[in-house]
């Protein structure tokens, strides 16, 4: 069974390109367009990461992440942005991001820090990159 990762982004192309550019990589993909949508979800499987765009409707990506790290269910998760700021990077890193990416970004770089969060054993967060 491959990794489940999840995406969580409001535009709907978006959602598509990134969910097929995954399950070309070999993972898992599911897609939801809006945080409460994510977390209403059940995930049978387990979620082996998440990408989250930063701005989204009602709950932003940011305030999803920081909800599951505080409830200790927080997978890597990767940042996708088009409103990049030095705040919203700042953020993205003490809530422990893996990966931090501005639209629009090149599918080899995201599938990198797919498969280096996933190989992560310590969950330890890595770099930014922007």
């Amino acid at each position: 069974m491959p990794d489940v990762v999840s995406v969580i982004d409001d535009d709907l192309s978006v959602r598509r390109a990134v969910a097929r550019l995954i399950a070309s990589a070999g993972f898992g993909a599911e897609v939801f367009a809006s945080a409460q949508e994510y977390l209403d979800a059940t995930h049978d499987q387990g979620v082996a990461c998440l990408i989250l765009d930063v701005h989204l409707g009602g709950m932003s990506g940011i305030e999803l992440a920081e909800k599951l790290e505080a409830g200790g269910e927080a997978p890597p998760v990767i940042f996708i942005t088009a409103h990049d700021d030095e705040a919203t990077r700042e953020r993205a890193r003490k809530c422990g991001a893996t990966g931090y990416l501005r639209k629009p970004f090149d599918g080899t770089s995201l599938l990198q820090m797919i498969s280096d969060a996933l190989a992560r054993k310590d969950g330890a967060p890595g770099p930014l990159v922007s």
